[in-house]
């Protein structure tokens, strides 16, 4: 799928976008990880054990025990007096916050996170939601990428799963799945937090994006379509008082109010 540039400026949340100038990669190149010095390897950085891993409420889910993280671009937060980064997986069973001085190297580290953060400026309010403290499991396992080999692109990614600890909760995401962006959660919330639906522009006029579920054809391959998903803009106010803006699956939610 071909990648529209867009204009960038305050309406765009980058220059490589789809569908919607709020649906765009995190940076136009170099990936969507924070890459290591080694141009061979998977972009994990080595980071100690034992430290606490956070939600985006800053929260304290769990422990880490892997030596290895995968980290996205342009996502910092500070949690307790203390500079944080956002890795893509952690011993909790989903992402979260883990403290930059559990990263070894964390120098080149913080030389090469850069910052990135979903816009909302100018965008109107809509309908206030809450993540479900439940999911659909025969939603979670479909494929959000036609024709995946790979383990992961699962519907799941984008619902509250029950995590190591018990409790659901789910991502909050920069882009949607499917086109190409390098799908990627920038912050994760659990079951009952508040999400104001903002209306974001796209190329179809609906302020949503929907994309198609696979699942396996008779050729065990993912290219039989097997419904759709939802995809909507807002934003969260985290515990600390700090706006997320992105998109979340309008499956993990249910209508709410009192929305900040």
């Amino acid at each position: 799928m071909s990648q529209r540039q867009s204009p960038g400026g305050n309406r765009s949340n980058g220059t490589v976008c789809e569908e919607s100038p709020y649906n765009c990669k995190l940076r136009p190149s170099g990936g969507n990880r924070v890459q290591t010095n080694d141009p061979d390897d998977d972009d994990s950085w080595a980071i100690t054990t034992g430290v606490p891993i956070r939600d985006g409420n800053g929260t304290v889910v769990g422990t880490s025990t892997r030596t290895r993280s995968l980290f996205n671009y342009g996502q910092t937060r500070t949690f307790a007096g203390e500079l944080h980064a956002f890795a893509t997986s952690t011993s909790n069973s989903s992402s979260g916050w883990l403290p930059m001085s559990a990263i070894l190297g964390r120098t080149s580290f913080e030389e090469k996170v850069g910052h990135v953060s979903a816009l909302s400026s100018g965008l109107n309010k809509m309908a206030c939601y809450a993540v479900r403290n439940s999911h659909d499991p025969a939603l979670e396992v479909k494929k959000v990428v036609y024709d995946t080999t790979s383990a992961n692109e699962r519907a799941g990614d984008y619902l509250p799963l029950v995590r190591a600890n018990g409790l659901g909760s789910t991502n909050l995401t920069f882009n949607v799945p499917g086109f190409g962006l390098g799908g990627v959660a920038v912050d994760h919330f659990p079951a009952g937090t508040k999400f104001q639906r903002l209306e974001v522009p796209t190329n179809s006029g609906a302020p949503s994006i929907d994309i198609p579920l696979w699942v396996l054809d008779s050729a065990g391959r993912y290219r039989q379509q097997s419904g759709t998903m939802k995809f909507i803009y807002g934003y969260v106010i985290a515990a600390t008082g700090t706006r997320r803006n992105g998109w979340m699956a309008y499956d993990a939610l249910e209508v709410s109010s009192g929305c900040p």
